[in-house]
């Protein structure tokens, strides 16, 4: 197949056209914006400037079987309030329809969306799990601007010829990881004590690796068509059980101070924090049995094989 893939050069673009050349039963086109990006040989680079609902993809998609369409402006922590929604409009909605459209008016079979699982909500009831076909309740900026581009989406391949599979990962983690997950290794491996030793939360993760396993089986299940996917590495831990298991990949000890679930509650208010604590205390698990049972797939690889080379890559990083 013709693919093109957007945000190619992010960390899990980089990933997935790896796994893509492997197969070397593709042709693969990327939409980057730096004129020397770090596309590996094999791939067929495509000059743009932006994302958003003015750009002008017709050249380069041309001949495309399936589009594959990561990039995003991704979530920040900061961006709460209603002013930043324009932002994220602009590349996540617009910009997403744009290309949609264009695809389909090119002929294009196959619309592959990486949403998020923010789309669902932001936490779940204990033993009550996401599921695909939930009622969405997005609740910030950016889960709101995912959830308009899957309806955009959903309502163009109505009218048109082209289909769209939608995937919404939890937190994606693997060798290269940034943000949070880096911030929970660097504490980790300074062996900075945490209060965080009697979590009985459960949160679901994916690595990278079970994620771009799932992407490339949509690009021609049939099954596939149309369809929205939930993905998760389909074992769940608690807070308290990542750090232990982090520290077990790095050789390191980590020591959790057990203190109480409201105490670390009320001091977050007091200091402001409680986003992200709520984050490290709260629930936030998916079931994945649609996925696995419609695509007949199976995670790749185990959480302790993802989070043991995730912690590899980051030692040999901060030697």
């Amino acid at each position: 197949m013709n693919i093109l893939i957007t945000g190619a050069t992010g960390f899990i673009g980089q990933r997935l056209v790896q796994g893509l050349l492997k197969q070397s039963t593709h042709r693969l086109s990327a939409l980057t914006r730096r004129r020397n990006s770090s596309l590996p040989e094999g791939v067929h680079p495509i000059l743009i400037n932006t994302i958003d609902g003015e750009s002008d993809y017709a050249a380069s998609l041309d001949g495309i079987d399936v589009v594959i369409h990561l990039a995003a402006r991704v979530h920040k922590m900061d961006d709460t309030g209603d002013a930043s929604y324009p932002a994220y409009k602009a590349t996540n909605v617009d910009g997403t329809l744009r290309l949609a459209r264009q695809a389909a008016m090119a002929g294009v079979k196959r619309f592959i969306y990486l949403s998020s699982i923010k789309v669902n909500g932001e936490f779940t009831r204990p033993g009550a799990p996401f599921k695909a076909d939930d009622p969405p309740h997005p609740t910030d900026p950016y889960a709101v601007s995912k959830y308009e581009a899957e309806r955009a989406l959903m309502l163009l391949t109505q009218e048109t010829a082209l289909e769209f599979v939608i995937i919404r990962p939890p937190l994606v983690y693997g060798p290269g990881v940034k943000a949070n997950f880096q911030k929970l290794m660097e504490i980790v491996r300074r062996g900075i004590p945490l209060p965080l030793g009697a979590i009985k939360n459960r949160r679901s993760l994916v690595s990278i690796d079970n994620l771009v396993s799932l992407i490339q089986h949509c690009i021609d299940h049939t099954a596939a068509k149309n369809q929205i996917f939930l993905v998760s590495d389909d074992q769940d831990l608690s807070t308290t059980e990542l750090l232990r298991r982090i520290a077990a990949s790095m050789n390191r000890s980590v020591f959790l101070i057990p203190f109480p679930t409201s105490l670390l509650q009320l001091i977050a208010r007091l200091l402001g924090k409680e986003e992200v604590t709520k984050r490290l205390l709260g629930d936030l698990q998916v079931d994945v049995t649609k996925t696995k049972n419609l695509l007949e797939w199976q995670p790749v690889t185990t959480l302790e094989e993802s989070l043991r080379d995730t912690a590899n890559n980051y030692l040999q990083q901060h030697k």
